[in-house]
């Protein structure tokens, strides 16, 4: 029971430490850590289309189009035909949603990206392989997940 006990404790924390980095960024910026995410690879390039979004953070294209709205919605992002390809829409952030990122507090991702690639190659990957293998003892595989530490909307994988 020890050892189960353990592994349940580790992760509650690892829940825990993604509520109150939740709460945090949404305090101190108020987007939500996907949103945050959002507007770190439309800086990235410049502008980025939803489909680009979509890709890059593993999620439905429905999820990119709900957060891309939030963020226009709030002043952070807008959206543009493209001047090239006029079927495309590129979303680009407004000064607002450049400050956003200016000022906000370390992500907590970016947080656990440094100290992963500080690891040694045989580390990272049996690291991925357990916490895989926890993600498949929850049951959870279905789930539509990015690259973001959040405990935020959860929604099954169904237009991708």
């Amino acid at each position: 029971m020890e050892r189960i006990d353990s592994s349940l404790i580790a992760l509650r924390r690892i829940v825990r430490t993604t509520e109150l980095f939740g709460r945090e960024i949404r305090q101190a910026t108020g987007v939500t850590p996907a949103q945050f995410r959002v507007l770190q690879i439309i800086a990235e390039h410049g502008f980025a289309t939803a489909k680009a979004i979509s890709l890059r953070m593993q999620v439905s294209q429905g999820t990119v189009t709900s957060l891309v709205d939030k963020l226009v919605r709030d002043g952070l992002a807008l959206r543009e035909k493209s001047s090239q390809d006029r079927r495309q829409t590129h979303i680009l952030l407004t000064d607002a949603g450049r400050s956003v990122l200016a000022e906000a507090p370390d992500p907590l991702q970016q947080r656990f990206v440094r100290k992963f690639a500080a690891m040694e190659d045989w580390e990272q990957a049996m690291l991925v392989a357990a916490l895989e293998r926890v993600a498949a003892m929850l049951d959870a595989e279905g789930l539509d997940a990015s690259p973001v530490l959040d405990t935020g909307e959860i929604r099954p994988v169904t237009d991708q």
